[in-house]
């Protein structure tokens, strides 16, 4: 915790360093990519509702009682409000269901899958009647060539449901993560965003305990392997800790074209370690594939930013 307190406090003193928002931007591209690589590594060896459950206890843990021991102020009704909804849509869903697809699927596949909920964006906001621009409508469509791409190395795998069922988590999964940057966009509160991310963690983390315990898919902890421990704590340190705290500096510090990168850059550091590490498929038609849905996302991030 009293790392925790000086890096805050580190921070909030360096605000106005040259250089400190591009170094959390940095920070934040490599290891959101490598927490795919952990994630798959952790559910190798256990349910996956279940390590999501995990991290986000002691991750939201550590946020809470960091501010219980600042004595900050709690959510007033309406700040709880959208923090229940976010918690929902951002880890219950988004997390939950990312972290659960990569049982079934690559990291980098994973990884390429979770960049692309700006398409949902625009997609949400065409069918709430907003104007697609002509850079929109262009990125959408070259998203799509570069994901028809990169599935051609994996047609065969579709008959494996499995195969199939991991998708399909994945894409609801950017499907509500989209969903949230909307929510947020249209109902903001002046509430402290670390402090919002901690209670969004807990909350999400007691309800999938109660889902996987009535279920039963949970296992008992002693069963759990050491493996899926460390992928754990990486997880929760550099996924739900530094890396939001890097992540939110970032959003406040950068111009929005800049902050957003680090979503053209997690999947390569994703599929760079699943291929050193897991020797997870990267083919030519992965890299060229994963290139042209970059670009589609580019040119889809620079219409919804502009407007």
């Amino acid at each position: 915790m009293a790392y925790f307190s000086v890096f805050h406090e580190y921070i909030k003193r360096k605000k106005s360093a040259v250089g400190l928002p591009f170094i959390a931007l940095c920070w934040i591209s490599f290891f959101w990519g490598t927490t795919w690589i952990a994630s798959k590594e952790g559910v190798k060896h256990m349910p996956a509702m279940q390590l999501v459950a995990i991290r986000q206890l002691f991750g939201g843990a550590i946020y809470l009682i960091y501010f219980l021991i600042k004595k900050a102020p709690w959510p007033n009704k309406r700040q709880w409000r959208n923090i229940l909804i976010l918690s929902v849509l951002n880890f219950m869903l988004s997390n939950g269901l990312s972290t659960w697809g990569v049982k079934y699927i690559s990291s980098g596949l994973g990884a390429i899958i979770g960049s692309i909920f700006p398409l949902w964006i625009v997609i949400i906001s065409f069918f709430r009647g907003d104007k697609i621009s002509w850079k929109a409508a262009l990125g959408l469509f070259i998203c799509f060539s570069g994901i028809c791409v990169i599935f051609y190395d994996y047609l065969n795998d579709f008959l494996n449901p499995e195969f199939r069922f991991g998708i399909l988590l994945s894409v609801i999964a950017t499907f509500t993560w989209a969903l949230s940057s909307i929510y947020i966009r249209e109902n903001k509160t002046n509430f402290n965003p670390y402090f919002s991310l901690g209670l969004q963690m807990l909350i999400s983390s007691i309800v999938i305990f109660s889902v996987t315990n009535i279920n039963g898919t949970a296992i008992p902890l002693a069963e759990i392997p050491t493996i899926s421990w460390w992928s754990i704590a990486y997880l929760i340190v550099f996924g739900s800790v530094l890396t939001f705290i890097a992540f939110i500096y970032a959003l406040e510090n950068l111009p929005k074209e800049v902050s957003s990168l680090y979503a053209y850059i997690n999947p390569m550091v994703a599929l760079f370690f699943g291929y050193f590490l897991f020797n997870e498929p990267f083919t030519v038609s992965i890299a060229i594939g994963g290139f042209i849905t970059i670009t589609g996302l580019y040119l889809v991030n620079k219409a919804i930013k502009t407007k």
